[in-house]
C-alpha cells in the first residue's frame, strides 16, 4: 500500500470540495404556458432544484396549484408570469385551482 505524504493528501483534501461542485448538475429552468384553458405542456419530467415559469396567455385567471399543495403560483391574470421552485423528488399533479378540469403532472427526478 502507498504511503501518503503531507503534500498528497493536502492535494486530495482541498479537491474534494472542488470534485463535488463539479459533479453536481446545474439547476434548469422549465416553462409552462396557459393556454386554451390548457397547460402546454401538461406532463414535464425536472430535477430537484430545477424552476418552472407558467405564463398565463388565457383572459381569464389561472394558477399551476400542486394536488398536495407542495406548490402554487397564485393568480396569475392575462400575460402574467410565476415562478415555482421543485424542492423534492417524486410525481406532482397539479390543476388550476379556477379550473380544476385543467390538469397536468410534474415528475422530479
Amino acid at each position: 500500500m502507498p504511503t501518503l505524504t503531507r503534500r498528497t493528501t493536502l492535494a486530495a483534501l482541498l479537491a474534494t470540495p472542488f470534485a463535488l461542485i463539479a459533479g453536481r448538475s446545474q439547476a434548469a429552468t422549465h416553462s409552462i404556458s396557459i393556454e386554451g384553458f390548457a397547460f402546454s405542456p401538461a406532463e414535464l419530467t425536472a430535477a430537484v432544484g430545477d424552476t418552472i415559469t407558467v405564463t398565463n396567455n388565457d383572459g381569464a385567471p389561472h394558477t399551476l396549484t400542486a394536488d398536495d399543495g407542495s406548490f402554487d403560483t397564485g393568480r396569475l391574470n392575462r400575460g402574467q408570469s410565476g415562478e415555482i421552485t421543485l424542492t423534492a423528488a417524486g410525481s406532482f399533479p397539479f390543476k388550476c385551482a379556477f379550473h380544476p378540469s385543467m390538469t397536468g403532472t410534474i415528475t422530479v427526478a
